[in-house]
């Protein structure tokens, strides 16, 4: 694949890479694990038969200019544990409210299933960004998104080297992940889940407070590196999930699942049209075919954009690739392709989701 260049890299949204896909997925996997049954049998009908995992990074593919400051927050060095918490607490719009926000939606009677259906999603996906030391990390490098370094020869930064990088070197599946990190013993499942979302994000802190006195840009990331430190992130990952079921226990193992009403599903006949490349601006909202030259590319963990018509940021049309279609991502290099889907505006440029390979022919 065409590397982009460090200017797309840093201008992407720090909630679109957090932990990366096998990283969220791992958490949910292994929070699923240690819920009652209650609880599991309520947390799948708030998610309407969907598993955790299925849902766990859909609060950074879902794109809301609103709601992305409550996956990290902005803190300097140096920070007292009472000045932290007097910094964070500060804030109203950070993951720490966040979380506590979500958690006062699943509790509050008055609101619906499809807002609760929300509101488990955000929860169960900012509980993983708060174990993540680079979402409590400073602004002026955007979480250790402008510390360049090196590791396994290719270049990359601080904030995704900890969302993925690391974790993918180690060359495990999604399943093995979740099996290999969740060894928490039980004495060590009281003890975290006892603790506050305020102590999650100091744990991060003093841990971000460590990767930024030890990491330089510029740096080549050695093996040792992540010797030293790839026990932190199998710790991280198997706090957030235990973490995660311990909220979820306190939330949901006395509640009543909630009241589906069924409404019978009309058939709709959707118009699919095939338009120009260059025409797909002019698209939003429509579902097209178009075909187009694909210029550059780039893995962010939960999802792989695909450049058609030129090289981001001068991009014609963006694909996005979920799910299975990720697949098929490493296949695309240089290809003219042709796909099939509904056109979005993203930050003023047309985008297509794709999440079924059989949508894209090349």
């Amino acid at each position: 694949m065409k590397k982009l260049s460090v200017i797309c890299l840093l201008g992407l949204s720090i909630t679109l890479i957090s932990w990366g896909f096998k990283g969220h997925h791992a958490i949910a996997t292994i929070a699923q694990k240690h819920l009652t049954s209650n609880t599991a049998y309520v947390v799948s009908a708030y998610l309407k038969g969907e598993s955790m995992a299925d849902v766990a990074t859909w609060a950074d593919e879902n794109k809301n200019p609103k709601t992305a400051p409550w996956h990290y927050t902005n803190l300097p060095l140096g920070l007292t544990h009472d000045a932290f918490v007097k910094a964070v607490s500060e804030s109203d719009n950070n993951v720490y409210t966040a979380i506590l926000k979500t958690e006062a939606q699943l509790k509050d009677k008055s609101l619906s299933s499809e807002q609760k259906y929300e509101a488990l999603k955000y929860l169960i996906h900012l509980i993983g960004d708060a174990h993540q030391p680079m979402h409590v990390a400073r602004r002026e490098d955007k979480g250790g998104n402008a510390v360049q370094v090196r590791f396994d020869n290719k270049g990359t930064n601080l904030h995704t080297l900890w969302d993925s990088r690391l974790i993918d070197h180690e060359g495990l599946s999604e399943s093995d992940i979740a099996k290999n990190y969740d060894t928490a013993t039980g004495p060590q499942i009281k003890q975290w889940q006892g603790d506050s979302p305020m102590e999650w994000l100091w744990e991060s802190y003093q841990i971000s407070s460590e990767l930024y006195a030890n990491t330089k840009s510029g740096q080549q990331i050695d093996e040792a590196y992540y010797q030293k430190y790839i026990p932190v992130i199998r710790k991280r990952v198997d706090q957030a999930g235990i973490r995660l079921a311990g909220e979820l226990n306190k939330l949901f193992n006395l509640a009543m699942p909630p009241v589906v009403t069924v409404v019978p599903v009309q058939t709709t006949v959707t118009t699919i049209t095939t338009v120009k490349l260059e025409d797909a601006k002019n698209t939003i909202g429509k579902t097209v075919i178009i075909q187009g030259k694909v210029f550059s590319s780039r893995d962010i963990g939960s999802m792989i954009l695909v450049n058609l018509g030129a090289a981001y940021p001068n991009q014609l049309l963006t694909i996005a690739l979920k799910g299975k279609a990720k697949e098929i991502g490493s296949q695309l290099e240089n290809k003219t392709i042709t796909v099939e889907g509904e056109v979005i505006d993203y930050k003023g440029k047309p985008e297509i989701i794709v999440t079924d390979p059989a949508k894209i022919k090349f």
